[in-house]
């Protein structure tokens, strides 16, 4: 498996590509060309043209929730109907609004079946070749209580919005799973938890991706602990996590940059 960073909150230096508080990662996993997530804009396209990455050549989208830095970018993707697999959870496409903005994806889930094949799973599923969506992930340690982010609309009801749509793939690897999240609303030691349940396998050889984490709390802390109990080769913390978290993190357990153009290779 390799993955190229098209969107995250940094840049890397000397690399002359645009970075905005989004994620979007471009994935080569055998024969599959896998999007996963599309920051909050066009700039995943303009950043990957430049890489020399053809992303017409696509055939599966993963969006690991419906917020905007993460589905924002769907119209500009999908400006005509794509023979393109999009997989994510059923509840990703809802209304979604905070403080009386609109905070969800750029297109609906009516607009998404007009122009994609659209694929929406709770369980876990192989999407490819030893690389397994997770689905909803259940809340599996008290400290990662799931917090409410605006409403959500389903049903012509208004709902507080958990984000429980919130998911991650894990790549299994010889080595161990490698697990790509989003924003990791549904706490990281969960995700990385039920991703051990899901493939059998007690071995995190890397996580990549947002972790939520932005105050120096006891979250934190307990989420530090974790980590460093997990003896994680491979940990890239970006987009949503503060410096703040980064330094503490990395006084327990070393910690890698993340940003744009970046390659990963499993």
């Amino acid at each position: 498996m390799k993955l190229t960073v098209l969107v995250d909150n940094n840049t890397l230096i000397d690399q002359c590509y645009v970075g905005e508080p989004g994620v979007c990662y471009y994935i080569e996993n055998n024969n599959d060309k896998i999007l996963f997530d599309t920051g909050y804009s066009n700039v995943f396209i303009e950043n990957a043209r430049k890489m020399n990455i053809d992303l017409s050549k696509i055939n599966k989208l993963i969006i690991s929730h419906g917020h905007d830095d993460h589905a924002g970018g769907l119209k500009y993707l999908f400006t005509e109907k794509k023979d393109v697999e999009l997989i994510a959870h059923p509840d990703c496409f809802n209304y979604k609004e905070k403080d009386n903005m609109y905070i969800g994806s750029s297109m609906t889930k009516e607009e998404l079946q007009n122009v994609c094949n659209l694929n929406l799973i709770k369980e876990p599923t192989e999407i490819s070749k030893n690389l397994i969506f997770l689905g909803e992930v259940p809340t599996i340690f008290d400290f990662e209580e799931r917090k409410v982010i605006g409403n959500y609309h389903k049903d012509n009801q208004i709902i507080e919005d958990k984000v429980m749509e919130d998911s991650a793939i894990v790549y299994k690897s010889d080595k161990g799973l490698f697990i790509i999240t989003g924003c990791s609303h549904s706490g990281i030691c969960s995700i990385i938890e039920y991703a051990k349940n899901v493939c059998n396998d007690n071995r995190i050889y890397g996580v990549i991706g947002g972790f939520h984490l932005l105050e120096n709390n006891e979250k934190l802390d307990k989420t530090i602990a974790y980590l460093k109990e997990n003896n994680i080769k491979d940990l890239y913390p970006c987009h949503c996590v503060s410096l703040e978290a980064k330094i503490k993190i990395a006084a327990s357990t070393p910690i890698k940059e993340v940003g744009v153009s970046q390659v990963i290779e499993i």
